[in-house]
């Protein structure tokens, strides 16, 4: 029951920062002298509605989004005669760039809130900060490993201590060389025992002590099953351990402000980084689709975004509930931003060009131009739709047939 609640909770959610985002135009708007003429949160029929002042607020039945109607955001626009010097497209360009920002704005700004938040109560894990040479958990082998399309284990579940606690290792021991030779996190451990063909000499610190184990790795079989529905063999060495989480800082009321700064700098950064990824998720996303492993860096939808929230609701995981609506604010907030129609980032786009080209025009002692006609910008603005609705479509897909398995 928790998790169903925990999905519809992070679906109101996402919802809500939608609307947030819509807030953030209408209220730059009014604030610069500009008509809206409607705020609605969700699409199609309307089911209620009231009016204050000049602007009707209200909520729709499809609860998909939302929308703010600023009068005249393209010549296009009907305006009656007494809105025609308040529409949009007449104002100077620097309150319609100022409009046209407010909405990823108010993505961010809502990102900081939930993340000085987690400071404050949970701590902010350390993004640039590579996973410690340190054991999180032991566990047993299996020699022989089978796994189906989807990457799941299906047989055998493996019984004892595994080579790494045979010899002697435990929770918390913080891993120093492999065979002589030195590690300083988790990627050389890793490096070290991949290729692993007999005995291993461990040198580990535990209470301030350093000691030395030797383990044998068991040669694994490991058996997966190929988008031919057959199976293929490969042998890797395994000594049965896992990482320890970096640790997560603590912040108190005064320092949370400064280190949530700093961390959603560093969050935006990986965001940037997998907004560009994006393109190159396609194949990955359709290998998920048709019987591939799906990978946990793979893009997901609001289906599955959704998903994932309920399950850490379900799990009592609230800091990574957060921490997730958190991301994808930031997401939200940065793909807006990319310069292509219908996107706020191609309308602010589209301003630019018109201050440039009248700036030039100036320069040769023309008059300035009139507003970009929209009409010749459908065809562009349409691809552009119908390619992240595909996406949105394959996204979709790939959390419902292949969903990303976090908990």
């Amino acid at each position: 029951m928790m998790l169903i609640l925990g999905i519809a909770l992070f679906a109101l959610c996402l919802l809500l920062s939608i609307a947030w985002h819509e807030c953030g135009h209408m209220w730059a708007a009014q604030a610069t002298g500009m008509k809206v003429r409607r705020y609605f949160v969700g699409f199609g029929p309307k089911i209620w509605s009231f009016r204050r002042g000049e602007t009707e607020y209200g909520l729709k039945a499809i609860p998909l989004g939302g929308f703010c109607d600023i009068a005249g955001m393209t010549t296009y626009d009907e305006l009656a005669p007494e809105d025609e010097s308040r529409a949009m497209y007449r104002q100077k360009p620097w309150k319609r760039l100022v409009v046209l920002f407010a909405g990823p704005l108010q993505n961010f700004i809502l990102a900081f809130i939930l993340i000085v938040g987690l400071a404050i109560f949970a701590g902010l894990p350390n993004l640039t900060e590579a996973l410690p040479a340190k054991i999180g958990a032991t566990q047993c082998v299996a020699p022989v490993q089978t796994y189906d399309v989807k990457g799941n284990l299906t047989s055998p579940k493996c019984t004892g201590g595994g080579p790494a606690a045979d010899a002697g290792l435990r929770d918390g021991d913080k891993i120093v060389a492999i065979d002589g030779q030195p590690v300083s996190d988790w990627d050389d451990v890793t490096s070290l025992l991949k290729n692993a063909t007999g005995a291993v000499a461990i040198s580990y610190e535990r209470d301030g002590v350093t000691s030395t184990t030797t383990m044998q790795p068991i040669q694994a079989d490991i058996s997966t099953i190929n988008e031919n529905g057959n199976p293929e063999h490969t042998y890797k060495p395994m000594v049965g351990i896992g990482p320890a989480a970096v640790p997560w800082k603590q912040y108190n009321v005064v320092t949370a402000f400064g280190g949530a700064a700093v961390f959603t700098g560093q969050l935006i950064g990986k965001t940037w980084d997998a907004l560009l990824q994006m393109p190159s998720k396609v194949s990955a996303l359709w290998h998920a689709i048709t019987g591939g492993s799906r990978g946990a860096d793979t893009p997901t939808s609001v289906v599955g975004a959704s998903v994932i929230g309920g399950q850490a609701a379900d799990h009592g995981a609230w800091s990574f509930f957060f921490f997730l609506l958190a991301s994808i604010n930031l997401f939200l907030g940065l793909f807006n931003l990319i310069p292509l129609l219908p996107l706020d980032g191609g309308h602010m786009a589209v301003v630019g060009y018109e201050k440039l080209r009248d700036r030039i025009r100036a320069m040769r002692g023309r008059a300035a131009g009139g507003p970009v006609d929209y009409m010749k910008l459908m065809p562009p603005t349409y691809a552009v739709i119908a390619v992240m609705g595909a996406y949105m479509i394959l996204a979709v897909l790939a959390d419902i047939i292949n969903p990303i398995k976090v908990f």
